[in-house]
């Protein structure tokens, strides 16, 4: 599935939930001209494995406004709802080895013991009316993001994360590994909300013998109520009218130095790409909604 052979492979991988916000424009952009900086590949991956959470059209109001902001990506659309063998491989796999395990606990029973699982299913391994955990290893995770530096996560306070859910849907951590590994992704740009996610991340990709990947976690953008843009928070979708308008913002956002008023988008994305810098992106987690 891979594109081609190049030392760089990049990803956007929005879930249908909802069209495009400012905060997903700035995921896409910063990851979109990370990849071409670098020579790379940029694919794009849709995540609509949760369809109680999927709004009917998003994708395809999704794809228009990448195209829309001259946002071009390499191959074909890579869809998770196509790729059910791929993760009942992997989840096998993980179950034959013994670091997965089927798990019934309830929410409530979680709660007591702060989330993480006390690990009284280990010894049933008994399919059932249960979902399945990845069994993580005693042993801390270590990498140095991009932007946020050094981090360190002890397994401990990590818990086992979910990998299919009692419903039967496969979980976000399992379906993003499992398909980063099949299209070679070597970098992932993203929101630093996802940041404690990549200590899983990571832990599967060394259950299932994986390559791991370099990683740079953007901050969020944050509405005057603090809170993340999103979806789930009704961020308002923005505008395909006002593509440059849009871009020029993104890039403020993502302290690069502001491009020639006079150019079109194709040029203006041609422009940052030649200025992309990295150590210009602020490395705080949280970015004001009304900052730029």
């Amino acid at each position: 599935m891979s594109v081609s052979n190049t030392d760089y492979i990049g990803r956007f991988a929005p879930s249908p939930s909802g069209p495009l916000h400012l905060g997903s424009l700035l995921t896409a952009v910063a990851s979109y001209l990370d990849a071409r900086a670098k020579h790379g590949n940029w694919l794009l991956r849709l995540e609509d494995i949760d369809p109680p959470r999927e709004q009917e059209g998003a994708a395809n109001l999704i794809i228009n406004s990448l195209i829309a902001h001259g946002l071009k990506w390499d191959g074909d659309i890579l869809w998770q709802s196509q790729r059910s063998k791929h993760y009942d491989t992997a989840l096998n796999q993980l179950l034959n080895n013994q670091r997965a395990y089927y798990c019934s606990c309830s929410r409530a029973q979680l709660n007591n013991t702060g989330g993480i699982h006390p690990e009284t299913c280990l010894q049933a391994f008994t399919p059932g009316d249960a979902a399945i955990r990845l069994k993580i290893e005693q042993h801390n995770v270590e990498f140095v993001d991009r932007v946020q530096g050094p981090q360190c996560f002890q397994s401990k306070n990590i818990g086992d994360p979910v990998l299919k859910r009692r419903d039967g849907l496969y979980a976000y951590q399992l379906a993003v590994v499992v398909d980063d590994a099949e299209q070679e992704i070597t970098d992932i740009v993203r929101g630093v909300d996802l940041l404690d996610a990549t200590a899983w991340q990571i832990h599967l990709q060394e259950a299932l013998s994986l390559q791991t990947i370099r990683y740079l976690h953007l901050p969020v953008i944050v509405g005057d109520d603090g809170h993340k843009l999103s979806k789930q928070s009704f961020a308002p979708a923005i505008d395909d009218q006002t593509a440059k308008t849009n871009l020029l913002q993104v890039l403020r956002y993502l302290g690069q130095t502001p491009p020639p008023a006079e150019l079109n988008i194709a040029e203006l994305l041609q422009w940052a790409t030649q200025h992309w810098r990295t150590d210009h992106i602020p490395s705080q987690t949280a970015l004001s909604l009304q900052s730029s």
